[in-house]
């Protein structure tokens, strides 16, 4: 496996490598990065991955100084997984001046996620077109659990006429259940035990719309009390139109059911297409 840190070598070392596949990532390497870069070898010729930790998506009091960075032990999971070629700039690499053009997302930025994390949307997808210029890639695979910046990122792709396919990964869990995320490190086993909850309480949602179950406000609710009662702290649980995250309108519309809560001090997310 190929690594480097500037845009320049980085995009010599990428000439003639036939169709390109990228996977970026922020480190802290799991069996759900894994994945999605396992999808991207079926999607082209070369992989390739990149590992940088956005201060741009950061809010000035989340986690950006103690998001865990294992560089080596990333490195060696990629390169038994085939990635051929690792992106990873510094800051410096990246943002070589200060970044003053950014990528401003509509009205969806602003809802789910965005209105308890103002920015980090425009963050997200400012590093995401800047890599994407770096790497140049033909595809590139983004997890569903982060369903909201696939969204996001499938939407700008599309309105700015990017000439990249952009593909939903499958999200990996646990045997009980729990989305695999870097944040899940955070989690004492106490709450490690408990934090299977959430994805539980999301298929309870699912199950009862496939039963009949038309009032999306009272399931939302009811999930909401659930986790309240169980020492969470939520910050929504929403059903929504897959294609735009808007209110259910649509009676044949696919849905999907989103959550974020707090458990501890861990931020978890997690969703399940309906």
């Amino acid at each position: 496996m190929q690594i480097h840190s500037s845009i320049a070598d980085l995009r010599a070392a990428l000439k003639n490598r036939g169709h390109v596949v990228f996977v970026p990532t922020m480190g802290n390497l799991h069996a759900g990065h894994i994945s999605l870069m396992e999808q991207a070898r079926a999607h082209g010729d070369t992989v390739v991955a990149s590992i940088f930790v956005n201060r741009l998506q950061f809010g000035p009091n989340e986690d950006f100084d103690k998001y865990p960075r294992t560089f080596q032990a990333d490195c060696d999971k990629l390169s038994a997984a085939g990635v051929d070629v690792l992106f990873a700039p510094t800051e410096a690499d990246l943002y070589p001046e200060p970044q003053e053009y950014v990528v401003e997302p509509p009205a969806i930025q602003n809802i789910l996620d965005g209105e308890f994390r103002p920015g980090h949307f425009r963050g997200v997808a400012t590093v995401v077109l800047k890599l994407f210029n770096c790497v140049q890639p033909q595809a590139a695979v983004f997890g569903k659990k982060d369903y909201q910046q696939l969204m996001v990122i499938r939407n700008m792709t599309r309105q700015l006429a990017l000439p990249i396919d952009i593909i939903g990964g499958e999200t990996v869990r646990a045997d009980d259940g729990l989305a695999l995320s870097s944040r899940n490190g955070y989690l004492s086993p106490a709450e490690r035990a408990e934090a299977p909850r959430l994805y539980h309480l999301l298929n309870e949602i699912r199950d009862a719309f496939r039963a009949g179950e038309g009032d999306t406000v009272k399931l939302e609710k009811a999930a909401i009390s659930a986790l309240d009662a169980a020492g969470w702290k939520t910050d929504y649980v929403a059903v929504r139109q897959q294609s735009n995250l808007a209110a259910p309108t649509d009676a044949k519309a696919p849905l999907v059911v989103l959550a974020a809560s707090r458990l501890g001090t861990t931020r978890l997310i997690d969703n399940i297409e309906i």
